[in-house]
């Protein structure tokens, strides 16, 4: 930051333990993704997850289940809304909306370009939801997902799609 270079890129490999299960994303993906950080060389200082934080029904997603093991802080980023109700955002870059659960304040609908949907902003852990926005929206450079996220998918996805692979995880 602020030129978004790749510090370094880790995988982990193996197999998920658990099938997809819709709410219990952590389960499946937490032992690769916390493989693939215990090799990184430098500490992150923030991690931003493909999954919901504190916008999940059991307030506990994947961005809040990293940030207590990884004790930093952590942001979800995710293209679909699991729970809770928001009014449309703005069309223009950096709109939000307050996405809302029965009266509580759980992230925001972001919109990271015009034209595009947004993506789900929630609080993971050690962060509050307006900073969390903010280094979201500083993280975007022209794409709807935010570039550490957006990579991370690149870098996953190349070994993901090799034979007898049960999935890899970047870091």
């Amino acid at each position: 930051y602020p030129g978004l270079g790749v510090v370094e890129t880790k995988v982990a490999e193996g197999r998920a333990a658990l099938p997809y299960i819709p709410g219990l994303l952590s389960f499946r993906e937490c032992p690769l993704i916390l493989a693939a950080c215990r090799k990184l060389d430098s500490s992150p200082d923030l991690v931003l997850v493909d999954g919901q934080g504190i916008a999940h029904p059991r307030r506990l997603g994947l961005a809040s289940h990293l940030g207590l093991f990884l004790e930093v802080p952590t942001i979800g980023c995710a293209k679909s809304r699991l729970c809770g109700r928001h009014e449309p955002p703005g069309e223009e870059t950096g709109s939000h909306a307050e996405l809302v659960d029965n009266g509580e304040l759980i992230g925001a609908a972001l919109r990271t370009r015009r034209d595009v949907k947004p993506i789900y902003v929630s609080i993971g852990h050690k962060i509050d939801l307006a900073l969390a926005l903010h280094w979201v929206m500083n993280c975007c450079r022209g794409y709807r997902l935010p570039e550490p996220t957006r990579l991370a998918h690149l870098a996953a996805g190349g070994l993901a799609s090799r034979p007898g692979r049960g999935g890899t995880l970047p870091a």
